[in-house]
């Protein structure tokens, strides 16, 4: 008979990945909160008839939008400067792939924001940056412009949806089948 109560015990190592710097974990949850926000608001408001409780919904829709662009594009300058660690145990393909998500996020979170304050500047409205100051419209109303702003708009819309189900998807792959630790890349260590 086998005698296991000598035996050591097994330990499994941690798969150990490079890390994103502190500012870019910040500036990825952030945005990721401020998308969690935006969207619902845009549902809401356009749920709602139009009234005061409507218009207040967009405005903090739009000043929500504002933000996310600062911030992508402040993650854009910050990447330039430090970037991204490299993937480890990670194979070349799939690296790539998570590469072309990760910069069209970036282009669809600068494209909305965008396209949004335009066809608001279009339509004529002035924007109440979280009810602080107001952005008046940069230009002469354009019905044309609104209407062609509205649809990159509305298009952009799903292309969020598709590219944030994407990243999503791929994140739990990673953490429940392939178990590289790749999320750890963006979360602060953890000093056990």
């Amino acid at each position: 008979m086998l005698d296991l109560s000598t035996r050591a015990p097994v330990t499994i190592a941690r798969v150990e990945q490079p890390r994103y710097t502190p500012v870019a974990q910040a500036l990825h949850w952030l945005t990721a909160a401020l998308v969690l926000a935006v969207l619902p608001l845009a549902w809401i408001a356009t749920s709602l008839p139009a009234s005061p409780a409507q218009s207040f919904y967009f405005q903090l829709h739009k000043s929500v939008g504002i933000t996310i662009f600062a911030v992508v594009a402040l993650r854009i300058l910050w990447r330039a400067r430090h970037p991204a660690p490299p993937e480890v145990y990670v194979p070349r393909g799939l690296a790539l792939l998570g590469r072309i998500n990760h910069w069209l996020l970036y282009l669809v979170f600068l494209l909305m924001p965008a396209s949004g304050i335009v066809l608001s500047a279009a339509a004529g409205s002035t924007t109440q940056y979280f009810f602080l100051f107001p952005i008046p419209p940069f230009m002469a109303k354009n019905k044309a412009v609104s209407d062609l702003a509205d649809q990159i708009h509305l298009a952009g819309q799903y292309a969020v949806y598709a590219l944030v189900v994407l990243h999503v998807l791929a994140t739990a792959w990673h953490l429940v089948v392939r178990r590289d630790a790749v999320l750890d890349r963006m979360l602060p260590r953890q000093d056990v």
